[in-house]
């Protein structure tokens, strides 16, 4: 695992996350990029216990990624499976298997008052926290995608799976957007990534 780990995560971190992972049932899998999450927990019919996180995050977000589920582990080892998936028992198990890694060895200098911020009380997913998700994004590798805020008002963007939608007035925090074929309006996220199209 230590090699695996030595290529998605920060190399201050490795010790203290293989630590967490000491478990006989807990398997953890590498996999292709999902587009609906970053990473999951299940346990296994046979009994043990499954982690999954998208080979593609860059380091910081693949480290919280991990850590996000095993904290997910941890809460379900320690609360029993009737808790909340992201209700407080997690939470607080997620803040409290953070805080180890949160400085400026592991994460860098701008990151760190972000995810100060995002773990006062953490979400069921950081991309919901905008400012945090922006801020991780800017070390992902370059790509030719854009962020719904940054597209016109009025100009027409696709998504990964080839929907079309016109982008409308922000909201509180989200954006409005039109879907063409449908005419049906949706919100969407100022971090989403898509692709702008040709007037």
């Amino acid at each position: 695992m230590q090699q695996t780990l030595n290529e998605y995560i920060p190399q201050p971190a490795i010790a203290y996350v293989l630590e967490l992972l000491k478990h006989d049932n807990l398997v953890v899998k590498i996999k292709n990029e999902r587009k609906t999450r970053h990473g999951d927990y299940r346990k296994l019919p046979n009994g043990k216990h499954q982690i999954t996180v998208n080979a593609n995050l860059n380091q910081y977000r693949f480290l919280i990624t991990l850590i996000h589920e095993i904290a997910h582990f941890e809460a379900y080892k320690n609360y029993n499976r009737f808790i909340k998936p992201h209700g407080k028992e997690w939470k607080q198990t997620f803040q409290h298997l953070m805080l180890p890694v949160l400085n400026p060895e592991v994460f860098p200098l701008a990151l760190l008052p972000l995810l100060a911020k995002h773990f006062k009380n953490p979400k069921a997913s950081s991309d919901t926290d905008t400012s945090l998700a922006f801020a991780l994004k800017q070390f992902d590798e370059a790509n030719d995608k854009t962020y719904v805020f940054e597209v016109p008002l009025g100009q027409t963007f696709k998504l990964y799976n080839g929907r079309v939608f016109k982008k409308g007035v922000k909201r509180r925090t989200r954006y409005e957007g039109v879907e063409v074929a449908s005419g049906k309006l949706y919100l969407f996220n100022p971090n989403a990534e898509v692709e702008l199209l040709e007037q």
